[in-house]
Parts: C-alpha cells; structure tokens; sequence
C-alpha cells in the first residue's frame, strides 16, 4: 500500500529520518565521530571503548533514517534513539542549561523536543486509551 506523504506521521517520520540522517553522515564522511570517540567519550570515563561507542550511536542513527522513512521497527528505533539522545542530555547539554541558541548555547530543548517526538511514533494514539 502506497503511503500518503501528507500523513502526519509520516511527515514526522521524514523530519526525523533527515535529523538523524545529518547528525550521522558527515560526521561519518568526515572521520569526526573517530574523535568523538577517542578525545571526547574516552576522556570522560568510557576508554577503551568510546571509539566503538562512538560508531554504535553513529550507526543506530544512520539505521533509522531508512526505518524511518519505510515505517519499519519503530518502537525499537525511537527507544534507541532516546537513549541516546538522554544520555546527551546527561553529559553534555544539561550543564548548558535549556536553550540551544539565544538565551544560551548548547541547552537540552533540542533534544527534548526530537525524544518527545520519537515518543510520538512510540505511541501515535498517546498514552491514555479512552474508555
């Protein structure tokens, strides 16, 4: 069955598929997810295995974006990406406060807002059932 692209959860879908797509694959291309995980995740507690940590989150974020978009394993996709996604909030942007830009840099919204929307996915008809 063809998928209407105006269906708003596919439209999250691809929004999603395209931020996890872009947060991957440069840093792929460009060899930064090496250092990512050498000078930063080794330096802060993970060594010797921030480099294969590194690549892990790289990789689940890569493995999504294809997901994403076909509609496929998207609760174990979300729950992944959600961890990932706490545990950055957890070491990097919680000490730098809410926003990403303006009133600071680097916060936790951004982070916020793509787990709430792979929660979303999770859970389409939320999380209350009606009687």
């Amino acid at each position: 069955m063809k998928e209407n692209i105006g269906n708003p959860t596919f439209l999250l879908r691809f929004a999603l598929a395209v931020i996890l797509g872009m947060h991957s694959i440069p840093t792929i291309l460009e060899g930064s997810v090496n250092d990512f995980g050498n000078l930063y995740l080794n330096n802060v507690g993970f060594a010797p295995f921030g480099l294969y940590i590194a690549w892990a989150v790289k990789l689940t974020h890569l493995a999504s974006v294809p997901l994403l978009l076909l509609n496929k394993y998207l609760k174990p996709v979300a729950l992944a990406n959600i961890f990932i996604l706490v545990m950055g909030i957890i070491m990097v942007h919680f000490r730098e406060g809410w926003f990403v830009v303006g009133g600071g840099r680097n916060g936790v919204e951004f982070n916020f807002l793509l787990i709430f929307a792979l929660l979303t996915l999770m859970f389409p008809k939320g999380l209350i059932k009606n009687s």
